[in-house]
């Protein structure tokens, strides 16, 4: 298992949980920015998440396949279930967010004054 994923799952339910709103507002002060935060956090995990599954399958990408060793190869299916198990991005980066462990900044020049 890499690095990411355990990371990443250590301690996130792979099911939608209720939050408290306030508690994400408390973050930032303004609920929308702690939303765009986790967003932008998501959209983070996604891409290194989607990038690591590539690079896996690619090991067992072969251009001249028969239709029969597409449906043989296990060791590839089992890549994707566990993938396809992990929790959703969404929810990775709220429960980061929530404990503390997102570090975001924010950009005090007022640009339009």
């Amino acid at each position: 298992m890499s690095k990411l994923r355990r990371q990443l799952s250590s301690n996130t339910s792979s099911s939608v949980e209720p939050k408290k709103l306030s508690d994400m507002k408390d973050k930032t002060g303004n609920l929308y920015e702690s939303i765009a935060v986790m967003a932008k956090r998501a959209n983070q995990i996604n891409i290194s998440v989607k990038e690591e599954l590539h690079s896996k399958l690619e090991e067992f990408a072969s251009h001249t396949d028969s239709l029969e060793e597409i449906h043989e190869n296990k060791e590839q299916i089992e890549i994707s279930r566990a993938y396809e198990r992990m929790p959703n991005a969404a929810l990775l980066a709220t429960t980061e967010f929530l404990e503390d462990k997102v570090y975001f900044r924010r950009n005090d020049e007022d640009l339009f004054s």
